[in-house]
């Protein structure tokens, strides 16, 4: 098994799903995968010993109302926050762990978090299953470099001249942007940009990587895309995503 490997489309389930759960915890991905999602995408902080932990916040205020930082922490005072029904803060090892089977696209959000992040995976022995990304280059190129052969998508200031040189065609050039790099993972627009158009994709898969788009939840914006030949959709509903691809085959 590695990352991309399965049919498409790609039904990555964004945190999770968080219908009776709360985002980013072990009960949301167990319920993504019972819902038919193929990947969990996720985000990393490190707790204060130095753990990956599992986080899109880099505090607690919006998902327990409290004014701590997560890298205030450490990963057992994390794991006794109540995020409600039964579930604390988990580390990316906890989830490595509990599915072993799973495929994760990992954020690295917190510079401290990418190499406790390779560690984490590493000693999972799950390099082949997860891929690494990150907003920001150095931090992605972290966690990357720690780990050889590791899957990884296009930070910022790599995906947008690759998307410049698609929209005109030039595919050497996005090719060479992308080079060592199996996906973008965009939203369908930037401000008044609209990134994903049928061009956009058939040029980005000309130069080989993959077009994953984040965050739809709408079913008509997904098939939208999905008739625009997108190999992946990253959605807070893979439930409803996975009812849509069914349909649609």
């Amino acid at each position: 098994m590695t990352f991309l490997s399965g049919p498409l489309p790609r039904i990555i389930a964004h945190r999770g799903l968080a219908i009776e759960a709360p985002e980013n915890t072990l009960l949301a991905f167990l319920k993504a995968l019972n819902a038919g999602a193929t990947h969990l995408e996720t985000d990393l902080h490190a707790s204060a010993d130095g753990v990956a932990v599992i986080s899109h916040d880099p505090d607690l205020s919006r998902t327990v109302e409290r004014a701590v930082d997560v890298r205030q922490l450490t990963m057992a005072e994390l794991r006794r926050v109540d995020l409600g029904h039964g579930q604390g803060y988990c580390s990316l090892a906890d989830a490595l762990d509990a599915f072993p089977q799973a495929r994760f696209n990992i954020d690295i959000k917190d510079a401290e978090a990418a190499l406790p992040a390779a560690l984490a995976i590493r000693e999972a022995r799950a390099t082949d299953r997860v891929l690494i990304t990150s907003f920001d280059e150095r931090r992605r190129r972290a966690a990357v470099d720690a780990l050889p052969g590791v899957a990884s998508s296009a930070s910022v200031t790599t995906v947008m001249p690759a998307i410049a040189a698609a929209k005109i065609g030039a595919v050497p050039l996005a090719r060479r942007a992308l080079r060592g790099l199996v996906a973008v993972q965009i939203p369908e627009r930037r401000g008044f940009l609209r990134l994903v158009t049928a061009r956009t994709v058939g040029a980005l898969h000309r130069a080989g990587v993959e077009v994953h788009v984040w965050t739809v939840n709408e079913p008509k914006q997904m098939s939208r895309l999905l008739d625009l030949g997108v190999d992946g959709i990253v959605t807070d509903r893979c439930d409803v995503l996975k009812a849509l691809v069914a349909s649609r085959n």
